[in-house]
């Protein structure tokens, strides 16, 4: 969100607007930069209200996040021009960030992830690989790459095919281009988005003894499954360095109804 918190000042919003699902890590981090930065956010929360909020959505509204509600058939047009125009008119003026915060203002920031780590890298790498939700990740890292690296997204959402048109469209619309091979690989989604299961749970929870890295359930945790897994299979030739990028939402597992980084049941 860097850049486009830094748009939204420089245009002298003084409100954020953005949509994102019950357990979303931008809704909860956009409520936090909100509430840092002195914006007033508004979330558009995918699906119905209930009485007790979950820890995500408990968080945001902590921070002052304003939280209304929008069924999916509504929800699917948070493009549309006349859905937008109708918030306006509810709402008033204010900074529109896209569900992921995903625009070409977001693939700028995202770049910069390799950016920073060329140092410790020295660029000696042949793969990388991260979790895709919205898939503005991924074409940002994507937008850094030479040509003999690759780049491997894992979607967290069942039917995560469709993001190869959303990350080419995003660079598209940030005039990004990439000489790098890259792919969704869409085979470990265990379910969709926000659900596991006994061996993903079990594998987070190992993956905290070996290493002390936690994990969470909705992205990172079936990205590090992927990646241990097509290690298994000899997917990679033999000598590759792979970068696994850690995408945080750590504040995602507080919304399972266990401890998914320390009981696998």
């Amino acid at each position: 969100m860097k850049y486009n918190l830094a748009a939204a000042a420089q245009q002298d919003h003084h409100t954020l607007l953005t949509f994102g699902g019950a357990y979303s890590n931008h809704i909860y981090a956009t409520a936090a930069a909100g509430k840092r930065l002195g914006f007033h956010t508004i979330g558009i929360i995918r699906g119905e209200a209930h009485d007790k909020l979950n820890a995500t959505l408990q968080f945001a509204s902590n921070c002052g996040m304003q939280l209304d509600y929008a069924d999916r058939s509504s929800y699917r047009n948070k493009t549309d021009a006349d859905y937008i125009s109708l918030l306006q008119k509810k709402y008033g003026r204010f900074y529109l960030l896209p569900e992921g915060g995903s625009n070409s203002l977001a693939l700028k920031g995202c770049a910069e992830i390799m950016t920073d780590m060329a140092g410790e890298a020295n660029g000696d790498f042949d793969y990388v690989c991260c979790a895709c939700g919205t898939g503005a990740t991924l074409a940002g890292i994507i937008s850094t790459l030479n040509e003999h690296q690759q780049a491997i997204g894992f979607p967290a959402l069942k039917g995560g095919d469709f993001l190869s048109g959303e990350i080419l469209q995003l660079m598209q619309q940030a005039d990004l281009t990439t000489s790098a091979q890259w792919q969704l690989n869409t085979d470990y989604h265990f379910g969709g988005y926000a659900r596991t299961t006994t061996e993903l749970r079990a594998f987070i929870t190992q993956f905290k003894k070996d290493f002390d890295v936690p994990l969470d359930g909705v992205y990172t945790g079936k990205m590090f499954f992927g990646l241990f897994d097509l290690i298994k299979k000899a997917y990679f030739p033999k000598g590759s360095r792979i970068i696994a990028i850690h995408t945080g939402g750590l504040q995602g597992n507080s919304g399972f109804n266990y401890n998914i980084a320390e009981s696998p049941v």
